[in-house]
């Protein structure tokens, strides 16, 4: 299983002065759970989600995941616009697999994203929606055993963020990823995890392990618990220095 043991990491400001981002993170993922990080904006969240993706290596502490394969999801699809859809999906492959192979598991990923029928569209001609989707489907083609989503539908309106919230449910329901999901919204939080994690100043301040069956509506007892829970965490933690 995935593990996160005795993460540090920081950096030295323009002054000289130093800031530690985490500060000791032990965290032991399930397989196939559904993790959100939660917190706001500068409180290590995101830091600790590219420390796991290997896009930077942590001061002290270790990540070991067995060699599983990791796929990532960033806020922006960061779409190559020379690329139709399909191309940009089965981008991560490059030549790692035979065509046939590559045709395969791209089609499978954008028909699971509902995109299969424009898969030869240009990424300036999508919605929002639409080109998130196709960051989904570059990161499922790789067949992550872990899933990093670092708030992936924060530039989305709410219409749009809601579907994909449930979109995103029954991709993982079916496909049975673990998913380590970063947010700073309190409603997406309880609307997605299976386990909650306030993060503040670099520290897990808060573990809460939300039993709510699937899909959520926000208004049942167990979610309007946990929602009170989280609230009264998130008050009580000092403002991060974003």
């Amino acid at each position: 299983m995935p593990e996160l043991r005795d993460i540090r990491h920081g950096y030295v400001l323009p002054n000289g002065t130093r800031r530690e981002v985490l500060q000791g993170i032990d965290l032991k993922l399930d397989k196939g759970g559904f993790y959100v990080l939660l917190g706001r904006s500068g409180c290590g969240k995101s830091t600790l989600l590219r420390l796991m993706a290997g896009l930077e290596i942590p001061d002290a502490g270790q990540f070991e995941h067995a060699g599983e394969s990791v796929g990532v999801v960033f806020q922006e699809p960061r779409l190559m616009p020379w690329l139709t859809v399909a191309q940009n999906a089965g981008f991560l492959l490059g030549s790692k697999l035979a065509g046939h192979e590559i045709d395969l598991r791209v089609s499978r990923a954008l028909k699971m994203v509902g995109l299969h029928d424009v898969r030869d569209a240009w990424p300036n001609q999508l919605s929002g929606g639409m080109a998130q989707r196709v960051a989904i489907a570059r990161a499922l083609v790789v067949q992550p055993a872990l899933l990093l989503m670092d708030e992936p539908f924060g530039a989305l309106d709410a219409f749009t963020r809601k579907q994909m919230q449930d979109d995103l449910v029954r991709i993982w329901r079916e496909l049975g990823h673990t998913i380590v999901f970063v947010t700073h919204d309190l409603e997406e939080a309880v609307r997605l995890g299976q386990t909650i994690l306030v993060i503040d100043q670099g520290c897990f301040t808060l573990r809460l392990d939300l039993d709510a069956a699937y899909p959520r509506t926000g208004a049942e007892p167990a979610i309007n618990s946990a929602r009170q829970r989280l609230l009264d965490r998130l008050f009580a933690c000092p403002n991060s220095n974003s």
